[in-house]
């Protein structure tokens, strides 16, 4: 059951959100939320768009998604476009920033052999554990038939990565064997 925050949706009292309604608003939320923050001026107007329609619909799925099926939820889509919380656009945020980051790097990450006497930082730990538990959060979805199971994992280790990149520089690293281990992690 979704409600809105204006109440229940209720078909006889005609408070029910067409889902194509429900997706052009996030659309524009997102559109609206990204060109608040001024970063997009240098984009083309087909980039923008697409920007927006990924931001939107990417906002939308997982807020369904990271809710337990058998609970109601409260579908906010102000709250569900946040840069800054359990939101689908801060998930996004972190892939982009990942992203970025191993496009600047610019060489081939496949022949980065990964030495065993680096010393792990406290994050760079705590991002292998997670990553290791990603099988067996797998399995747990599929057993529950329960997709947020997942969701919720990727909201964690998303935040477990912002943390690690504040803490631990990437790029920036003077040490070519962790800089280089950084890489393959994150990858």
């Amino acid at each position: 059951m979704v409600e809105l925050p204006e109440g229940k949706m209720k078909s006889r009292e005609g408070t029910v959100v067409d889902a194509d309604d429900l997706m052009d608003g996030m659309v524009e939320t997102a559109k609206e939320t990204t060109e608040a923050s001024g970063k997009i001026e240098h984009f083309l107007p087909e980039e923008k768009e697409k920007l927006f329609n990924t931001i939107g619909m990417g906002a939308l799925k997982y807020f369904i998604l990271k809710v337990d099926p058998k609970k109601k939820m409260l579908f906010d889509p102000k709250e569900s476009i946040d840069l800054h919380g359990n939101t689908g656009p801060f998930i996004q945020y972190a892939h982009a920033r990942i992203k970025s980051i191993l496009r600047d790097y610019n060489k081939d990450t496949q022949s980065i052999s990964v030495s065993d006497t680096i010393p792990f930082h406290e994050k760079e730990r705590e991002l292998i554990k997670l990553q290791y538990d990603f099988p067996k959060i797998l399995e747990e979805a599929a057993e529950t038939y329960n997709p947020a199971v997942v969701a919720n994992y990727t909201y964690e280790l998303a935040k477990l990565f912002n943390q690690f990149y504040n803490e631990c520089s990437v790029l920036k690293e003077e040490n070519v064997s962790i800089k280089e281990f950084r890489i393959k992690l994150i990858e």
